[in-house]
C-alpha cells in the first residue's frame, strides 16, 4: 500500500512529528509511506472561486505547492492525518492544504483509507471532538475506512509525547495496516 502522511505541525522535531515517526516506523515494515510536512509546502487557502470545477483537467487558479501534493494525492491508497490541536482545530497550514482538496481532482485518488493522528496541550475531554465529527463527515462522504487514531492530551513542550502511551500506540497501528 502507499501510504501518505500529511503532517502539519510547524514546530519542526515537536510531538506531532514524533507521533509520525513513530507510524512510519510500524508501517513502513510492509508499506511504502511518504510523509509531507505541510510547514515545507507553500500552500495558499482556497479562494472558492471553483475554477477547478469549470477547466478540463481541474486545474486550480492558485499555481503553488498545492499541485505538487496532488501528485503525491494520486498515487496514495491511504492518508493519514497528522496535526496539533490549535483551538479544537488542525493546524491552519494542514486545513489549508485539505481546504485545497474541494477540487473534483479528489474524485480520481485511489485513497480508500484514512487515519487520524492528534496532539494536543489541554485535557479537557471534548478535546478532539470537533475534528472527530468533520473527520467522521469526511469519511461518510467519500466513502472511507477509518483505519485508526491515535489521539494524544497533555502534550505541550517538545518531548512530552515520550511520556505517554502514543508512541507505541502509534508503532502498532502502523504495524496492524
Amino acid at each position: 500500500m502507499n501510504i501518505l502522511i500529511l503532517s502539519g505541525s510547524p514546530r519542526k522535531g515537536g510531538n506531532t512529528d514524533m507521533l509520525v515517526e513513530a507510524f512510519v516506523k510500524g508501517a513502513s515494515q510492509k508499506h511504502h509511506v511518504e510523509v509531507v510536512s505541510v510547514r515545507d509546502y507553500k500552500v495558499s487557502p482556497c479562494m472558492g472561486c471553483n475554477a477547478c470545477f469549470m477547466s478540463k483537467d481541474n486545474t486550480c487558479a492558485q499555481k503553488d505547492d498545492m499541485t505538487i501534493i496532488y501528485e503525491k494525492m494520486a498515487v496514495a491508497n491511504m492518508l493519514v492525518i497528522a496535526s496539533p490541536v490549535y483551538f479544537y482545530e488542525l493546524s491552519a497550514q494542514l486545513k489549508a492544504v485539505i481546504d485545497r482538496c474541494h477540487n473534483p481532482i479528489r474524485d480520481t485518488f485511489p485513497i480508500k483509507k484514512t487515519a487520524l493522528l492528534l496532539v494536543g496541550a489541554a485535557t479537557l475531554p471534548e478535546l478532539f471532538d470537533s475534528i472527530l465529527t468533520q473527520y467522521q463527515l469526511c469519511l461518510n462522504f467519500f466513502k472511507l475506512e477509518d483505519a485508526g487514531r491515535v489521539l494524544v492530551r497533555c502534550v505541550k513542550d517538545k518531548g512530552d509525547i515520550r511520556n505517554t502511551d502514543a508512541l507505541n500506540e502509534a508503532v502498532e497501528l502502523g504495524q496492524q495496516l
